[in-house]
C-alpha cells in the first residue's frame, strides 16, 4: 500500500469533478456550460497581434489593463476590481482570505460543487443552507448559515439555473454577520444582477466570469468587485502574476467590445426558452432558467437519459447527488445544436415508453 504523505484533510476529499472534456470521439458539448459561438472580431484580432516575444517578461502583477475596462463597463473605480485565473481562482482567493481553518462557509445545497471543496482544502466545515422544493432561498437562510464568516452564492444558482429575487440577496446582506460573495458567473443571462450591492454594503463581493457570455473559457479569466478594502486584503492571498499577460491582452479587448457579447447572450436566451418550451411538451420538468442551461428532470431515469444522449453523441451534466439526481443539465448550444439534441430526446423517450 502506497504512503499518504498529503494532509489529512486533502487525503479524505475527491476533490473537485469537472465536465467530461471527451477524447477521440466526435461529441455536441452540452455538458460545461460554454458558449457555442466565436469571441468577438476585435477580440479575436488583439489575441492575434499579440507579441509573442513579450512573453520573456513577466505580467503586470495586478492585471491594471483588465480591471481599467472592467471599471469602463460597470462605472466602479479599478481599485474596486481584482482579477483571478477563472472564477475558481478567486473564490480559492475568497475561502484564503475571510475563513480561518476551522472556520466555516456557508453556501446553498444544491449550489456549484466546487465551494465544499474549497472548504475542505481550507480545513474549514461548510454550513449549508437548504433550498426550498423550488430551488428558493428560506426565510431561514442566515440562521442556517450559522457561524460562517463567508456566505459563497450563486446568482443564477448552478446547477439549477433558477435566480433568487434581489429583495431576499438584500436582505442576507443586511443579516450577514460576514462575507457575502455573489458569484454572478451567469449574469449576463439573467434578468437583473447585484453589481450595484457592492457600493450598498461593506461586506459584499460581486465576482464575473469572461467563461460564458464572453465565450472565453480557455482563456481562464476572472474578474471581482468590492470596495478598496476588501480588494486590498485579498491582493494579500493571489498569486503574484495570477492572470498571464495573454490573457490580460484578450480580456481587456473583449470587456470593451461587450456588444458582440450580447447579441450572442440575445439568441442563446432565445433558444434557451424555445427548448424549454419543447422539453415541456415531453413531460419533463424544466426549471426557471436565467442562464445558458436548462436543469431538467426527464421522463424516464436521469441517469438513464445521460447515458442514452452521450450515445447519440451529446454530452450532457449528470450529478449524482442528493436532490439532483433525478435531473440533468443541458448547456444551450446552437439553434441547430439543440434540434438535433431534441430529436434524440425524443427517441430516446419513445424507447423508453
Amino acid at each position: 500500500m502506497t504512503k499518504t504523505y498529503s494532509r489529512p484533510c486533502i487525503a479524505a476529499i475527491q476533490g473537485y469533478v469537472p465536465g467530461e472534456q471527451p477524447r477521440g470521439r466526435t461529441f455536441v458539448k452540452l455538458n460545461t456550460n460554454e458558449n457555442p459561438y466565436p469571441p468577438s472580431a476585435k477580440t479575436i484580432e488583439a489575441a492575434k497581434a499579440f507579441d509573442l516575444e513579450r512573453l520573456r517578461l513577466y505580467s503586470e502583477p495586478s492585471a491594471i489593463a483588465v480591471r481599467q475596462a472592467a471599471a469602463r463597463r460597470t462605472g466602479l473605480s479599478p481599485d474596486e476590481v481584482i482579477c483571478g485565473n477563472g472564477s475558481d481562482d478567486l473564490l480559492t482567493i475568497a475561502v484564503r482570505t475571510f475563513v480561518d481553518q476551522n472556520g466555516a462557509l456557508a453556501c446553498t445545497d444544491p449550489s456549484y460543487s466546487l465551494y465544499p471543496v474549497l472548504a475542505d482544502l481550507q480545513g474549514a466545515r461548510v454550513n449549508r443552507i437548504e433550498l426550498d422544493d423550488q430551488f428558493q432561498l428560506p426565510e431561514d437562510a442566515v440562521r442556517q448559515a450559522g457561524d460562517a464568516t463567508l456566505l459563497l452564492l450563486a446568482r443564477p444558482n448552478a446547477p439549477t439555473g433558477n435566480s433568487f429575487p434581489k429583495e431576499t440577496i438584500v436582505r442576507l446582506c443586511e443579516q450577514f454577520h460576514g462575507i457575502v460573495w455573489i458569484d454572478e458567473a451567469y449574469a449576463d443571462f439573467a434578468n437583473d444582477n447585484c453589481l450595484d450591492l457592492v457600493k450598498r454594503f461593506d461586506n459584499v463581493v460581486v465576482s464575473r466570469t469572461l467563461s460564458k457570455s464572453y465565450s472565453l473559457a480557455g482563456l481562464r479569466l476572472g474578474i471581482a468587485f468590492a470596495n478598496t478594502a476588501l480588494v486590498f486584503e485579498m491582493n494579500k492571498v493571489k498569486d503574484s502574476y495570477n492572470v498571464d499577460m495573454f490573457a490580460q491582452t484578450v480580456a481587456a479587448a473583449a470587456l470593451d467590445d461587450s456588444d458582440s457579447m450580447r447579441e450572442n447572450v440575445r439568441r442563446i436566451r432565445q433558444t434557451r426558452d424555445w427548448l424549454a418550451g419543447e422539453l415541456a411538451r415531453l413531460a419533463s420538468t424544466v426549471h426557471p432558467s436565467e442562464t445558458n442551461f436548462l436543469f431538467v428532470r426527464p421522463p424516464v431515469p436521469a441517469d438513464h437519459m445521460f447515458a442514452a444522449l452521450r450515445e447519440h453523441g451529446f454530452l450532457v451534466r449528470y450529478f449524482n447527488l442528493p436532490r439532483v439526481s433525478d435531473y440533468i443539465r443541458i448547456t444551450i448550444g446552437t439553434r441547430e445544436d439543440m434540434e438535433a439534441f431534441l430529436s434524440a430526446y425524443k427517441e430516446i423517450v419513445r424507447e423508453h415508453a
